[in-house]
């Protein structure tokens, strides 16, 4: 029993007795491999699956030339509003940068059919839409209302496009337009629902921030007010250390100009060319506060030898005057009592504290060698 034949078999040639082994049309392919039939094919305009633009040979490929020549065959109206039909086969398959050219090339056309012209932009437009070229969507809906200043579709396109750049005003316009137009359209109602929300939130967003910069400059005013109440001298360098680059006074409550300062403060130690740095100290606490908090150290501290004197009891505490001298400090006396004296004048240096501690054995030594001069001149650096 034979099988049935497959339809290949029913359709594939067999020659007969005295016939060539191929058609007569395809006997040129007898002695060619399958990539060069492949070749050969891609160079027909209906079997392309990429460019060929010569005929094998490096010259012009005559069937594609003549399939080009083609597109622009017939009156204006007619190449553009087949170039439009292109472009809208792309479009309907999400081939959006294809549509584009398509219907740019329809527009090249420069036909004088305003129905077509028309459709060219509004498709352009929705087509840069999708593509996130808001721009350019828009400007092709300008020229959609030049054609006609009725065009609900370049009114909802532009609006979006305003939209999604945050010209909200613009958006709001041309929506507002194209409801005067067409009252009962959903997507214009829509879209302008989401402007007139993104405007509410922009509108809350701008005085929230206006109202923290007033804010902001009433707690600064304060601070500033309390300083000059108490008589503070604030001196700046030009290269603060990088600790206080940064540095800020405040007060304890911001809006109370009576409440505490508070300030950071650079405890040095000149005879072991050390220091220690306290982020934040109040304007009413006393050195003997500050070296309590500093001097909590491991014992292997006072007994290395350069610390031997640094017991609190052995410090002597120390402020630079404005003169560029020394004022010792007692240890018990708050700190703004000392900084709002007028003579000797002794400033916070880069909005801190800046506090001498030397142990008394050596206290006289270390003074000797004070040099106002050097030290005035180290301010100017």
């Amino acid at each position: 029993m034979t099988e049935p034949q497959s339809e290949w078999d029913k359709r594939r040639y067999i020659p007969k007795p005295g016939e060539p082994d191929l058609p007569p049309q395809l006997t040129e392919y007898a002695d060619k491999s399958s990539t060069d039939i492949m070749k050969d094919l891609n160079r027909l305009p209906f079997f392309m699956t990429e460019l060929d633009e010569t005929d094998g040979e490096g010259g012009e490929n005559s069937n594609l030339e003549a399939l080009r020549s083609l597109a622009y065959e017939g009156e204006p109206h007619e190449i553009a509003g087949n170039f439009k039909n292109q472009g809208n086969d792309h479009f309907k398959g999400k081939n959006y940068k294809t549509a584009v050219e398509f219907y740019t090339k329809g527009l090249d056309v420069e036909c004088d059919d305003d129905s077509i012209n028309l459709a060219l932009y509004l498709n352009r437009a929705a087509c840069n839409l999708e593509l996130k070229n808001y721009r350019r969507c828009i400007e092709d809906c300008k020229k959609a209302l030049v054609i006609d200043p009725k065009s609900v579709k370049a009114c909802y396109r532009s609006g979006k496009a305003f939209y999604l750049v945050n010209r909200l005003d613009e958006a709001k316009q041309i929506l507002d337009y194209g409801l005067s137009i067409d009252g009962d359209n959903k997507p214009i109602q829509e879209t302008l629902q989401k402007v007139t929300q993104k405007q509410a939130q922009v509108q809350l967003a701008l005085e929230r921030k206006e109202r923290e910069q007033k804010e902001k400059e009433l707690k600064n005013t304060i601070l500033v007010n309390a300083i000059k109440l108490r008589h503070f001298l604030i001196l700046k360098s030009k290269t603060p250390t990088e600790l206080l680059e940064e540095a800020k006074i405040r007060l304890e409550n911001d809006v109370d100009y009576e409440s505490q300062l508070i300030f950071p403060a650079m405890i040095l130690y000149p005879t072991t060319d050390e220091f220690d740095y306290l982020q934040e100290v109040g304007e009413l606490t006393t050195p003997n506060e500050i070296l309590n908090t500093v001097m909590q150290r491991p014992q292997s501290f006072f007994e290395d030898p350069k610390h031997k004197n640094f017991a609190i009891p052995n410090l002597q505490c120390f402020l630079e005057t404005e003169a560029g001298g020394l004022v010792k400090v007692g240890k018990n006396v708050a700190i703004n009592e000392v900084l709002m004296k007028d003579s000797p004048k002794t400033p916070l240096f880069d909005n801190a504290l800046r506090l001498y501690v030397v142990p008394k054995q050596e206290s006289a030594e270390w003074i000797s060698k004070w040099n106002k001069e050097a030290v005035l001149a180290k301010r100017l650096l």
